[in-house]
């Protein structure tokens, strides 16, 4: 699954609207990012992820320029998941990641011992 739940996410949330999330590295919750995030990702059904979505050429850069992160909703502080709440047109507690990005790669994670004998 390339590109996340990103196609059968449960509910999106625009970029403009999902402003209380950025930056991910100063908020007070899990965040996952890139492999981890994969990971979080793939361990979910898409009905439970929302996907934070561009509203135009800018956002949508942004947001393809940004690590793919995983965010449990649970961890969320609760003003954050107020904001959320208001914004998206479907229960809260059915979800269970707020994703932001999508996953570019499109071959298998290596390690760097594979390539020790080369």
């Amino acid at each position: 699954m390339p590109k996340g739940h990103f196609v059968s996410a449960g509910a999106s949330l625009e970029y403009g609207a999902a402003d209380c999330l950025f930056p991910v590295e100063e908020l007070d919750a899990i965040v996952h990012q890139y492999r981890d995030a994969q990971l979080a990702l793939d361990d979910v059904d898409g009905a439970s992820v929302i996907v934070v979505a561009p509203t135009n050429f800018a956002s949508s850069y942004r947001l393809t320029q940004h690590a793919l992160t995983a965010i449990p909703v649970e961890s969320l502080p609760s003003a954050i998941r107020a904001r959320i709440a208001d914004a998206i047109d479907a229960s809260l507690e059915t979800f269970e990641l707020v994703q932001i990005g999508t996953w570019n790669g499109s071959g298998s994670d290596h390690s760097l011992a594979e390539f020790a004998d080369a």
